[in-house]
């Protein structure tokens, strides 16, 4: 009898367990505006590294580079500790990322924290967020792609193709 209702468009008969539409829409935009309150901390840190580096596109760049990788292998791998823990005195880590400003932060922004007397940046399999990350890593591949995009534009298109 319930699915001939629902099959006719007609209100089930036990109103108080049925989801609506409109509570299915608010949880799915809900969702993405959670998402978006997560993702503005990560927009304006690349905006601040490339301004702060805006004399040298070429090394904010590399550095945009290496974070992808970075993220790209934490979503490959989430289980792999290797992938989720970076040596901060690494010389190719130091050159490329961390001795720029907001470098070391946009990690912290994606759940990296420091560790054992600051010389490690980690990131616990428990806190691996993979939506957070795959928008890290569509903001960042985007803004290498076209450096003069907004970085809300990017998020609000990828938004509407879920």
């Amino acid at each position: 009898m319930a699915d001939r209702r629902r099959k006719l468009g007609s209100p089930p008969e036990n109103l108080a367990t049925a989801k609506t539409s409109s509570s299915v829409v608010w949880e799915k935009n809900s969702s993405v505006t959670n998402l978006d309150t997560k993702m503005e901390p990560l927009r304006e840190c690349l905006r601040s590294l490339r301004k702060s580096h805006k004399d040298d596109e070429a090394r904010v760049k590399r550095a945009f580079q290496t974070l992808l990788i970075y993220i790209r292998n934490v979503v490959k791998h989430p289980d792999e500790e290797k992938f989720r823990k970076i040596c901060l005195s690494n010389p190719a880590f130091q050159e490329r990322v961390g001795s720029l400003i907001r470098g070391i932060k946009f990690l912290e922004l994606c759940g990296f924290e420091r560790t054992e007397g600051d010389e490690f940046l980690f990131l616990p399999r428990e806190k691996v967020e993979m939506e957070v990350l795959n928008s890290a890593g569509s903001v960042l591949n985007s803004t290498m792609t076209n450096p003069s995009l907004d970085f809300s534009q990017v998020e609000k298109k990828k938004s509407y193709q879920e």
